[in-house]
Protein backbone atom coordinates (compact mmCIF):
# COMPACT_ATOMS: atom_id res chain seq x y z
CA UNK A 1 0.00 0.00 0.00
CA UNK A 2 1.28 3.48 -0.84
CA UNK A 3 1.29 6.62 1.27
CA UNK A 4 -0.89 9.68 0.77
CA UNK A 5 2.13 11.55 -0.59
CA UNK A 6 2.85 9.00 -3.28
CA UNK A 7 -0.85 8.57 -4.08
CA UNK A 8 -1.27 12.31 -4.63
CA UNK A 9 1.80 12.54 -6.86
CA UNK A 10 0.84 9.48 -8.88
CA UNK A 11 -2.74 10.70 -9.32
CA UNK A 12 -1.52 14.04 -10.69
CA UNK A 13 0.76 12.25 -13.13
CA UNK A 14 -2.13 10.07 -14.30
CA UNK A 15 -4.22 13.24 -14.74
CA UNK A 16 -1.71 14.42 -17.32
CA UNK A 17 0.72 16.62 -15.39
CA UNK A 18 3.98 16.49 -17.32
CA UNK A 19 6.03 19.38 -15.91
CA UNK A 20 6.55 20.41 -12.28
CA UNK A 21 8.72 23.26 -11.00
CA UNK A 22 10.16 23.65 -7.54
CA UNK A 23 12.82 22.81 -4.98
CA UNK A 24 12.78 19.54 -3.10
CA UNK A 25 13.12 19.22 0.66
CA UNK A 26 12.05 16.58 3.11
CA UNK A 27 8.39 17.63 3.10
CA UNK A 28 7.82 17.39 -0.65
CA UNK A 29 10.37 14.67 -1.45
CA UNK A 30 7.93 11.77 -1.80
CA UNK A 31 5.12 13.57 -3.62
CA UNK A 32 7.60 14.97 -6.16
CA UNK A 33 9.23 11.58 -6.69
CA UNK A 34 5.80 10.03 -7.27
CA UNK A 35 5.08 12.65 -9.93
CA UNK A 36 8.32 11.99 -11.78
CA UNK A 37 7.90 8.22 -11.45
CA UNK A 38 4.56 8.71 -13.20
CA UNK A 39 6.19 10.47 -16.15
CA UNK A 40 6.32 14.13 -15.11
CA UNK A 41 9.45 16.21 -15.61
CA UNK A 42 10.77 18.02 -12.55
CA UNK A 43 12.45 21.36 -13.21
CA UNK A 44 14.58 22.29 -10.21
CA UNK A 45 15.02 26.03 -9.74
CA UNK A 46 17.58 27.72 -7.49
CA UNK A 47 14.99 29.61 -5.43
CA UNK A 48 11.34 28.91 -4.70
CA UNK A 49 10.42 32.44 -5.75
CA UNK A 50 11.80 31.71 -9.21
CA UNK A 51 10.18 28.28 -9.30
CA UNK A 52 6.74 29.78 -8.62
CA UNK A 53 7.13 32.29 -11.44
CA UNK A 54 8.39 29.59 -13.80
CA UNK A 55 5.28 27.52 -13.10
CA UNK A 56 3.09 30.59 -13.65
CA UNK A 57 4.73 31.44 -16.98
CA UNK A 58 4.63 27.81 -18.07
CA UNK A 59 0.86 27.75 -17.47
CA UNK A 60 0.33 31.00 -19.38
CA UNK A 61 2.31 29.90 -22.42
CA UNK A 62 1.33 26.22 -22.53
CA UNK A 63 -2.34 26.76 -21.71
CA UNK A 64 -2.15 23.93 -19.17
CA UNK A 65 -2.11 23.72 -15.39
CA UNK A 66 1.11 24.93 -13.76
CA UNK A 67 2.39 22.86 -10.83
CA UNK A 68 4.80 24.00 -8.12
CA UNK A 69 6.30 21.76 -5.43
CA UNK A 70 7.95 23.33 -2.37
CA UNK A 71 9.29 22.44 1.06
CA UNK A 72 7.29 23.18 4.20
CA UNK A 73 7.68 26.53 5.97
CA UNK A 74 10.31 28.65 4.21
CA UNK A 75 9.81 26.79 0.95
CA UNK A 76 6.28 28.16 0.81
CA UNK A 77 7.11 31.64 2.11
CA UNK A 78 10.00 31.96 -0.37
CA UNK A 79 7.51 31.32 -3.17
CA UNK A 80 4.94 33.86 -2.00
CA UNK A 81 5.68 36.70 -4.43
CA UNK A 82 5.33 34.36 -7.39
CA UNK A 83 2.17 32.83 -5.94
CA UNK A 84 0.72 36.32 -5.42
CA UNK A 85 1.47 37.27 -9.04
CA UNK A 86 -0.22 34.09 -10.25
CA UNK A 87 -3.27 34.61 -8.03
CA UNK A 88 -3.73 38.20 -9.19
CA UNK A 89 -3.40 37.06 -12.80
CA UNK A 90 -5.93 34.20 -12.42
CA UNK A 91 -3.28 31.71 -13.51
CA UNK A 92 -4.34 28.07 -13.09
CA UNK A 93 -1.58 26.99 -10.70
CA UNK A 94 -1.47 24.14 -8.19
CA UNK A 95 1.02 24.54 -5.34
CA UNK A 96 2.00 21.34 -3.52
CA UNK A 97 2.72 22.74 -0.06
CA UNK A 98 3.66 20.45 2.84
CA UNK A 99 2.62 21.84 6.20
CA UNK A 100 3.86 21.25 9.74
CA UNK A 101 0.74 21.35 11.88
CA UNK A 102 2.32 21.46 15.34
CA UNK A 103 2.78 25.03 16.61
CA UNK A 104 5.98 23.84 18.29
CA UNK A 105 7.56 23.05 14.95
CA UNK A 106 9.97 25.64 13.60
CA UNK A 107 8.33 25.06 10.22
CA UNK A 108 4.83 25.86 11.47
CA UNK A 109 2.83 28.63 9.83
CA UNK A 110 -0.80 29.49 9.34
CA UNK A 111 -1.06 28.51 5.69
CA UNK A 112 -4.79 29.24 5.46
CA UNK A 113 -4.28 32.86 6.50
CA UNK A 114 -1.29 33.10 4.21
CA UNK A 115 -3.33 31.88 1.22
CA UNK A 116 -6.13 34.34 1.97
CA UNK A 117 -3.64 37.19 2.29
CA UNK A 118 -2.23 36.70 -1.21
CA UNK A 119 -5.52 35.87 -2.95
CA UNK A 120 -4.95 32.14 -3.41
CA UNK A 121 -7.40 29.34 -2.62
CA UNK A 122 -6.35 26.80 0.02
CA UNK A 123 -7.46 23.18 -0.02
CA UNK A 124 -6.17 20.92 2.74
CA UNK A 125 -5.79 17.17 2.42
CA UNK A 126 -7.52 16.23 5.63
CA UNK A 127 -6.86 12.50 5.87
CA UNK A 128 -6.03 9.40 3.90
CA UNK A 129 -9.73 8.71 3.41
CA UNK A 130 -10.45 12.18 1.97
CA UNK A 131 -7.24 12.56 -0.04
CA UNK A 132 -8.80 11.68 -3.39
CA UNK A 133 -11.72 14.07 -2.93
CA UNK A 134 -9.51 16.85 -1.56
CA UNK A 135 -7.05 16.60 -4.44
CA UNK A 136 -9.88 16.51 -6.96
CA UNK A 137 -11.37 19.68 -5.48
CA UNK A 138 -8.02 21.47 -5.63
CA UNK A 139 -7.27 20.29 -9.17
CA UNK A 140 -10.67 21.13 -10.62
CA UNK A 141 -10.76 24.52 -8.89
CA UNK A 142 -7.39 25.44 -10.38
CA UNK A 143 -8.28 24.23 -13.87
CA UNK A 144 -12.00 24.95 -14.08
CA UNK A 145 -12.04 28.31 -12.31
CA UNK A 146 -8.55 29.44 -13.37
CA UNK A 147 -7.40 29.86 -9.79
CA UNK A 148 -4.12 29.58 -7.96
CA UNK A 149 -4.66 26.82 -5.40
CA UNK A 150 -2.40 25.88 -2.51
CA UNK A 151 -2.82 22.19 -1.74
CA UNK A 152 -1.94 21.90 1.95
CA UNK A 153 -0.30 18.55 2.67
CA UNK A 154 0.11 18.00 6.44
CA UNK A 155 3.24 15.95 7.08
CA UNK A 156 1.47 13.36 9.21
CA UNK A 157 -1.26 12.90 6.60
CA UNK A 158 1.31 12.50 3.83
CA UNK A 159 2.90 9.63 5.73
CA UNK A 160 -0.38 7.75 6.26
CA UNK A 161 -1.12 4.63 4.24
CA UNK A 162 -3.43 5.15 1.30
CA UNK A 163 -4.81 3.18 -1.60
CA UNK A 164 -3.76 4.58 -4.99
CA UNK A 165 -6.51 6.53 -6.72
CA UNK A 166 -7.29 8.32 -9.96
CA UNK A 167 -8.71 11.81 -10.17
CA UNK A 168 -12.34 11.65 -11.26
CA UNK A 169 -13.06 13.28 -14.58
CA UNK A 170 -15.29 16.29 -14.53
CA UNK A 171 -17.37 17.47 -17.44
CA UNK A 172 -16.06 20.80 -18.73
CA UNK A 173 -18.09 23.78 -17.66
CA UNK A 174 -19.82 25.21 -20.73
CA UNK A 175 -18.95 28.82 -21.51
CA UNK A 176 -21.27 31.37 -19.97
CA UNK A 177 -23.82 32.46 -22.55
CA UNK A 178 -24.87 36.12 -22.43
CA UNK A 179 -28.49 37.08 -21.85
CA UNK A 180 -30.40 37.64 -25.12
CA UNK A 181 -31.34 41.14 -23.99
CA UNK A 182 -27.66 41.99 -23.51
CA UNK A 183 -26.78 40.60 -26.93
CA UNK A 184 -29.46 42.72 -28.56
CA UNK A 185 -28.27 45.83 -26.72
CA UNK A 186 -24.66 45.26 -27.82
CA UNK A 187 -25.76 44.68 -31.42
CA UNK A 188 -27.71 47.93 -31.33
CA UNK A 189 -24.67 49.78 -29.99
CA UNK A 190 -22.39 48.33 -32.65
CA UNK A 191 -24.77 49.24 -35.46
CA UNK A 192 -25.12 52.78 -34.16
CA UNK A 193 -21.35 53.30 -33.86
CA UNK A 194 -19.29 55.07 -36.51
CA UNK A 195 -15.89 54.55 -34.90
CA UNK A 196 -15.97 51.40 -32.73
CA UNK A 197 -12.88 49.94 -31.04
CA UNK A 198 -12.54 46.48 -29.52
CA UNK A 199 -10.19 46.17 -26.57
CA UNK A 200 -9.30 42.57 -25.71
CA UNK A 201 -7.69 41.42 -22.47
CA UNK A 202 -6.50 38.17 -20.93
CA UNK A 203 -10.04 36.82 -20.90
CA UNK A 204 -10.27 37.11 -24.70
CA UNK A 205 -7.18 35.13 -25.62
CA UNK A 206 -9.29 32.12 -26.57
CA UNK A 207 -11.79 34.19 -28.54
CA UNK A 208 -9.59 35.53 -31.33
CA UNK A 209 -11.44 34.07 -34.31
CA UNK A 210 -14.87 35.21 -33.12
CA UNK A 211 -13.62 38.71 -32.26
CA UNK A 212 -11.79 39.09 -35.56
CA UNK A 213 -14.91 38.08 -37.48
CA UNK A 214 -17.13 40.43 -35.49
CA UNK A 215 -14.68 43.34 -35.77
CA UNK A 216 -14.57 42.91 -39.55
CA UNK A 217 -18.36 42.74 -39.67
CA UNK A 218 -18.97 45.97 -37.74
CA UNK A 219 -15.90 47.95 -38.83
CA UNK A 220 -14.13 47.99 -35.46
CA UNK A 221 -10.45 48.63 -34.87
CA UNK A 222 -8.85 46.09 -32.53
CA UNK A 223 -6.44 46.61 -29.63
CA UNK A 224 -5.33 44.65 -26.59
CA UNK A 225 -4.26 45.18 -23.03
CA UNK A 226 -0.57 44.53 -22.40
CA UNK A 227 -1.05 40.93 -21.27
CA UNK A 228 -2.86 40.01 -24.52
CA UNK A 229 -0.37 41.74 -26.81
CA UNK A 230 -0.01 39.95 -30.15
CA UNK A 231 -3.59 38.66 -30.30
CA UNK A 232 -4.47 40.73 -33.40
CA UNK A 233 -0.98 40.98 -34.86
CA UNK A 234 -2.08 39.91 -38.36
CA UNK A 235 -4.84 42.50 -38.71
CA UNK A 236 -4.25 45.61 -40.82
CA UNK A 237 -6.56 47.42 -38.39
CA UNK A 238 -4.75 46.39 -35.22
CA UNK A 239 -3.76 49.19 -32.84
CA UNK A 240 -1.49 46.79 -30.92
CA UNK A 241 -1.47 47.70 -27.20
CA UNK A 242 -3.73 50.21 -25.48
CA UNK A 243 -2.57 52.19 -22.46
CA UNK A 244 0.87 53.42 -21.52
CA UNK A 245 2.53 51.41 -24.29
CA UNK A 246 0.17 52.67 -27.03
CA UNK A 247 1.65 54.43 -30.04
CA UNK A 248 0.54 58.04 -30.54
CA UNK A 249 -1.73 57.05 -33.43
CA UNK A 250 -3.29 54.22 -31.40
CA UNK A 251 -3.95 56.53 -28.45
CA UNK A 252 -5.55 59.08 -30.76
CA UNK A 253 -7.80 56.57 -32.53
CA UNK A 254 -8.91 54.96 -29.26
CA UNK A 255 -9.69 58.35 -27.75
CA UNK A 256 -11.87 59.25 -30.74
CA UNK A 257 -13.86 56.02 -30.63
CA UNK A 258 -17.58 56.57 -30.14
CA UNK A 259 -17.92 52.99 -28.84
CA UNK A 260 -15.32 51.09 -26.83
CA UNK A 261 -15.99 47.40 -26.12
CA UNK A 262 -13.80 45.67 -23.55
CA UNK A 263 -13.68 41.92 -24.10
CA UNK A 264 -12.35 40.02 -21.08
CA UNK A 265 -10.43 43.14 -20.17
CA UNK A 266 -10.35 44.90 -16.80
CA UNK A 267 -10.40 48.42 -18.32
CA UNK A 268 -8.07 49.48 -15.54
CA UNK A 269 -5.80 52.49 -15.17
CA UNK A 270 -2.97 50.85 -17.13
CA UNK A 271 -5.08 49.94 -20.15
CA UNK A 272 -6.99 53.24 -20.30
CA UNK A 273 -4.26 55.60 -19.01
CA UNK A 274 -6.33 56.47 -15.97
CA UNK A 275 -9.34 56.99 -18.24
CA UNK A 276 -7.70 59.59 -20.49
CA UNK A 277 -7.98 57.31 -23.53
CA UNK A 278 -11.78 57.30 -23.25
CA UNK A 279 -13.59 60.24 -24.81
CA UNK A 280 -16.20 62.05 -22.75
CA UNK A 281 -18.94 60.95 -25.16
CA UNK A 282 -17.66 57.43 -25.73
CA UNK A 283 -20.10 54.61 -24.97
CA UNK A 284 -18.27 51.96 -22.96
CA UNK A 285 -19.30 48.29 -22.99
CA UNK A 286 -17.62 45.60 -20.94
CA UNK A 287 -18.00 41.85 -21.54
CA UNK A 288 -16.68 39.51 -18.85
CA UNK A 289 -17.60 36.12 -17.44
CA UNK A 290 -17.11 37.54 -13.93
CA UNK A 291 -19.97 39.84 -12.92
CA UNK A 292 -17.80 41.49 -10.26
CA UNK A 293 -15.38 42.68 -12.97
CA UNK A 294 -17.98 44.86 -14.67
CA UNK A 295 -17.32 48.51 -13.90
CA UNK A 296 -14.71 47.68 -11.28
CA UNK A 297 -12.18 50.19 -12.66
CA UNK A 298 -14.03 52.39 -15.15
CA UNK A 299 -17.63 53.38 -15.72
CA UNK A 300 -19.52 51.22 -18.19
CA UNK A 301 -22.71 52.06 -20.02
CA UNK A 302 -23.47 48.42 -20.73
CA UNK A 303 -22.10 45.48 -18.76
CA UNK A 304 -22.54 41.96 -20.11
CA UNK A 305 -21.90 38.80 -18.15
CA UNK A 306 -20.76 36.17 -20.59
CA UNK A 307 -17.86 34.31 -22.12
CA UNK A 308 -16.09 36.52 -24.65
CA UNK A 309 -16.17 34.06 -27.54
CA UNK A 310 -19.76 33.03 -26.80
CA UNK A 311 -20.87 36.66 -26.66
CA UNK A 312 -19.12 37.59 -29.91
CA UNK A 313 -20.69 34.61 -31.68
CA UNK A 314 -24.11 35.50 -30.27
CA UNK A 315 -23.81 39.03 -31.68
CA UNK A 316 -22.78 37.59 -35.06
CA UNK A 317 -25.92 35.44 -35.06
CA UNK A 318 -28.00 38.47 -34.13
CA UNK A 319 -26.52 40.39 -37.07
CA UNK A 320 -27.39 37.47 -39.35
CA UNK A 321 -30.96 37.43 -38.06
CA UNK A 322 -31.25 41.15 -38.75
CA UNK A 323 -29.78 40.70 -42.24
CA UNK A 324 -27.02 43.23 -41.59
CA UNK A 325 -23.95 42.94 -43.82
CA UNK A 326 -20.45 44.23 -43.14
CA UNK A 327 -20.09 47.98 -42.54
CA UNK A 328 -17.02 50.15 -42.96
CA UNK A 329 -17.13 51.84 -39.56
CA UNK A 330 -13.65 52.81 -38.40
CA UNK A 331 -11.97 50.64 -41.06
CA UNK A 332 -11.42 53.30 -43.67
CA UNK A 333 -8.60 53.53 -46.21
CA UNK A 334 -7.28 56.61 -44.41
CA UNK A 335 -7.06 54.79 -41.08
CA UNK A 336 -5.38 51.81 -42.74
CA UNK A 337 -2.81 54.11 -44.33
CA UNK A 338 -2.05 55.81 -41.01
CA UNK A 339 -1.61 52.51 -39.24
CA UNK A 340 0.70 51.25 -42.00
CA UNK A 341 2.85 54.38 -41.58
CA UNK A 342 2.66 55.00 -37.83
CA UNK A 343 1.27 51.87 -36.23
CA UNK A 344 4.54 50.51 -34.85
CA UNK A 345 6.88 52.19 -32.40
CA UNK A 346 9.83 51.61 -34.71
CA UNK A 347 8.10 53.95 -37.20
CA UNK A 348 7.78 56.81 -34.70
CA UNK A 349 10.69 59.28 -35.04
CA UNK A 350 12.76 60.08 -31.98
CA UNK A 351 15.79 62.15 -31.07
CA UNK A 352 18.55 59.78 -30.08
CA UNK A 353 19.93 60.30 -26.62
CA UNK A 354 23.70 60.76 -26.53
CA UNK A 355 25.75 59.58 -23.56
CA UNK A 356 29.35 58.42 -23.82
CA UNK A 357 29.70 54.66 -23.68
CA UNK A 358 25.93 54.09 -23.60
CA UNK A 359 23.25 53.15 -26.11
CA UNK A 360 19.75 54.61 -26.40
CA UNK A 361 17.37 51.83 -25.29
CA UNK A 362 15.12 52.54 -28.28
CA UNK A 363 18.02 52.12 -30.69
CA UNK A 364 19.01 48.91 -28.90
CA UNK A 365 15.49 47.49 -29.00
CA UNK A 366 14.89 48.31 -32.66
CA UNK A 367 18.22 46.76 -33.66
CA UNK A 368 17.45 43.62 -31.64
CA UNK A 369 14.01 43.35 -33.20
CA UNK A 370 15.63 43.25 -36.64
CA UNK A 371 18.16 40.62 -35.56
CA UNK A 372 15.91 38.19 -33.72
CA UNK A 373 13.97 35.42 -35.47
CA UNK A 374 10.25 36.01 -35.88
CA UNK A 375 9.48 32.87 -33.88
CA UNK A 376 10.11 34.20 -30.39
CA UNK A 377 8.74 34.60 -26.90
CA UNK A 378 9.37 37.89 -25.09
CA UNK A 379 9.24 37.89 -21.28
CA UNK A 380 9.45 41.29 -19.57
CA UNK A 381 10.44 42.17 -16.01
CA UNK A 382 9.21 45.27 -14.17
CA UNK A 383 11.03 48.58 -13.99
CA UNK A 384 11.77 51.87 -15.70
CA UNK A 385 13.07 50.03 -18.78
CA UNK A 386 10.08 47.78 -19.37
CA UNK A 387 8.36 49.74 -22.12
CA UNK A 388 11.24 49.42 -24.55
CA UNK A 389 11.02 45.64 -25.06
CA UNK A 390 7.25 45.74 -24.65
CA UNK A 391 6.83 48.21 -27.49
CA UNK A 392 9.78 47.69 -29.82
CA UNK A 393 10.17 43.89 -29.79
CA UNK A 394 7.54 42.30 -32.00
CA UNK A 395 5.82 39.05 -30.99
CA UNK A 396 4.18 36.47 -33.27
CA UNK A 397 1.00 35.97 -31.23
CA UNK A 398 -0.52 36.35 -27.77
CA UNK A 399 1.46 33.36 -26.49
CA UNK A 400 4.64 35.14 -27.54
CA UNK A 401 4.40 37.87 -24.91
CA UNK A 402 4.62 37.00 -21.21
CA UNK A 403 4.00 39.91 -18.89
CA UNK A 404 4.04 38.99 -15.19
CA UNK A 405 3.11 42.45 -13.94
CA UNK A 406 -0.10 42.01 -11.93
CA UNK A 407 1.83 42.50 -8.68
CA UNK A 408 4.38 44.94 -10.18
CA UNK A 409 7.25 43.03 -8.64
CA UNK A 410 10.78 43.63 -9.88
CA UNK A 411 12.84 40.46 -10.31
CA UNK A 412 10.38 38.03 -11.92
CA UNK A 413 11.57 38.40 -15.51
CA UNK A 414 14.30 35.77 -15.72
CA UNK A 415 12.14 33.09 -14.09
CA UNK A 416 9.25 34.09 -16.34
CA UNK A 417 11.45 33.54 -19.37
CA UNK A 418 12.65 30.15 -18.11
CA UNK A 419 9.10 28.91 -17.56
CA UNK A 420 8.09 30.17 -21.01
CA UNK A 421 11.12 28.55 -22.63
CA UNK A 422 10.30 25.19 -21.03
CA UNK A 423 6.75 25.50 -22.38
CA UNK A 424 7.83 26.51 -25.91
CA UNK A 425 11.30 25.10 -26.66
CA UNK A 426 10.59 25.57 -30.37
CA UNK A 427 10.93 29.35 -30.00
CA UNK A 428 13.78 31.61 -28.98
CA UNK A 429 12.92 33.14 -25.61
CA UNK A 430 14.02 36.68 -24.80
CA UNK A 431 14.24 37.74 -21.16
CA UNK A 432 14.09 41.55 -21.03
CA UNK A 433 15.34 42.72 -17.64
CA UNK A 434 16.59 45.77 -15.85
CA UNK A 435 19.85 45.49 -13.94
CA UNK A 436 17.99 45.53 -10.61
CA UNK A 437 15.70 42.66 -11.56
CA UNK A 438 18.50 40.73 -13.25
CA UNK A 439 20.63 40.78 -10.11
CA UNK A 440 17.65 39.84 -7.92
CA UNK A 441 17.00 36.64 -9.84
CA UNK A 442 20.47 35.87 -11.18
CA UNK A 443 20.82 32.53 -9.38
CA UNK A 444 18.47 30.95 -11.90
CA UNK A 445 20.88 31.64 -14.74
CA UNK A 446 22.33 28.32 -13.57
CA UNK A 447 18.91 26.75 -14.13
CA UNK A 448 18.79 28.12 -17.68
CA UNK A 449 22.30 26.81 -18.43
CA UNK A 450 21.57 23.41 -16.87
CA UNK A 451 18.46 23.07 -19.01
CA UNK A 452 20.29 24.18 -22.16
CA UNK A 453 17.57 26.72 -22.96
CA UNK A 454 17.45 28.71 -26.18
CA UNK A 455 17.43 31.95 -24.20
CA UNK A 456 18.69 35.48 -24.79
CA UNK A 457 18.88 37.59 -21.63
CA UNK A 458 18.87 41.31 -22.42
CA UNK A 459 19.73 43.52 -19.45
CA UNK A 460 18.87 47.20 -19.84
CA UNK A 461 21.55 48.38 -17.42
CA UNK A 462 21.32 51.94 -16.09
CA UNK A 463 23.06 50.99 -12.83
CA UNK A 464 20.12 52.15 -10.77
CA UNK A 465 16.55 51.53 -9.79
CA UNK A 466 15.63 53.88 -12.59
CA UNK A 467 11.99 54.31 -11.62
CA UNK A 468 12.96 55.83 -8.27
CA UNK A 469 15.76 57.91 -9.80
CA UNK A 470 13.40 59.61 -12.21
CA UNK A 471 10.51 59.88 -9.78
CA UNK A 472 12.39 61.38 -6.84
CA UNK A 473 15.44 62.92 -8.49
CA UNK A 474 13.73 65.96 -10.07
CA UNK A 475 12.55 67.05 -6.61
CA UNK A 476 16.12 67.13 -5.34
CA UNK A 477 15.95 64.04 -3.12
CA UNK A 478 19.22 62.16 -2.52
CA UNK A 479 19.54 59.10 -4.72
CA UNK A 480 22.38 57.26 -2.98
CA UNK A 481 20.15 54.33 -2.03
CA UNK A 482 18.89 53.70 -5.58
CA UNK A 483 22.09 54.08 -7.61
CA UNK A 484 24.91 51.54 -7.75
CA UNK A 485 28.48 51.09 -8.97
CA UNK A 486 28.95 49.51 -12.37
CA UNK A 487 28.55 45.73 -12.44
CA UNK A 488 29.82 43.55 -15.29
CA UNK A 489 26.65 41.54 -15.79
CA UNK A 490 27.95 39.96 -19.00
CA UNK A 491 30.88 38.52 -17.05
CA UNK A 492 28.50 37.28 -14.36
CA UNK A 493 26.60 35.47 -17.10
CA UNK A 494 29.81 33.91 -18.37
CA UNK A 495 30.52 32.75 -14.84
CA UNK A 496 27.23 30.83 -14.85
CA UNK A 497 28.11 29.22 -18.18
CA UNK A 498 26.37 31.60 -20.57
CA UNK A 499 27.78 33.43 -23.56
CA UNK A 500 28.22 37.08 -22.57
CA UNK A 501 28.64 40.41 -24.31
CA UNK A 502 28.56 44.08 -23.33
CA UNK A 503 26.66 46.43 -25.61
CA UNK A 504 27.53 50.13 -25.75
CA UNK A 505 26.81 50.87 -29.42
CA UNK A 506 24.91 49.20 -32.26
CA UNK A 507 28.05 47.62 -33.73
CA UNK A 508 28.48 45.60 -30.52
CA UNK A 509 25.36 43.63 -31.44
CA UNK A 510 27.48 41.65 -33.90
CA UNK A 511 28.14 39.34 -30.94
CA UNK A 512 24.40 38.66 -30.69
CA UNK A 513 24.21 37.93 -34.41
CA UNK A 514 27.04 35.41 -34.04
CA UNK A 515 25.23 33.68 -31.17
CA UNK A 516 21.95 33.63 -33.08
CA UNK A 517 23.69 31.91 -35.98
CA UNK A 518 24.10 28.86 -33.75
CA UNK A 519 24.40 26.41 -32.21
CA UNK A 520 22.68 28.30 -29.33
CA UNK A 521 23.32 25.38 -26.99
CA UNK A 522 23.66 27.72 -24.00
CA UNK A 523 21.97 31.02 -23.15
CA UNK A 524 23.46 34.41 -23.93
CA UNK A 525 23.52 37.38 -21.56
CA UNK A 526 23.98 40.86 -22.97
CA UNK A 527 24.76 43.71 -20.62
CA UNK A 528 23.40 46.73 -22.47
CA UNK A 529 24.72 49.94 -20.96
CA UNK A 530 21.72 52.16 -21.70
CA UNK A 531 21.44 55.94 -21.50
CA UNK A 532 20.16 57.30 -18.23
CA UNK A 533 19.15 60.90 -18.75
CA UNK A 534 15.39 60.67 -19.29
CA UNK A 535 12.54 58.82 -17.57
CA UNK A 536 10.21 56.56 -19.46
CA UNK A 537 6.89 58.18 -20.33
CA UNK A 538 4.91 55.21 -18.96
CA UNK A 539 6.62 55.74 -15.61
CA UNK A 540 4.67 58.92 -14.97
CA UNK A 541 1.47 56.95 -15.48
CA UNK A 542 2.60 54.26 -13.05
CA UNK A 543 3.41 56.66 -10.25
CA UNK A 544 0.06 58.41 -10.55
CA UNK A 545 -1.43 55.41 -8.72
CA UNK A 546 1.07 55.41 -5.85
Amino acid sequence: MSTVASAVGAALARAGIRTVFGLVGSGNFHVTNALTAGGARFVAARHEGGAAVMADAYARVSGTLGVLSVHQGPGLTNALTGITEAAKSRTPLLVLAPIATSPRSNFYLDDASLATAVGATLVRVGSATTAAADLARAYHTAVGERRTVILSLPLEVQAASATPFTLPARDPVPPAEPAPKSVSALTDALLAARTPVFLAGRGARGAKSALVELAERVGALVATSAVARGLFRDSAFSLDVSGGFATPVAAELIHHADLLVGWGCALNMWTLRHGTLVGSDTTVVQVDSDADALGAYHRVDLGIVGDTAATARAVLRDLDRRGVGPVTGYRTDAVAARLAREGHWRDVPYDERAEAGRIDPRTLSIALDRLLPASRTVAVDSGNFMGYPSMFLDVPDAEGFVFTQAFQSVGLGLATAIGAAVARPDRLTVAALGDGGALMGIADLETAVRLGLDLLVVVYNDEAYGAEVHHFGPAGHPLDHVTFPAADIAQLGIGFGCVGATIRQPDDLAAVADWLAGPRDRPMVIDAKVTRGEPSWWLAEAFRSH
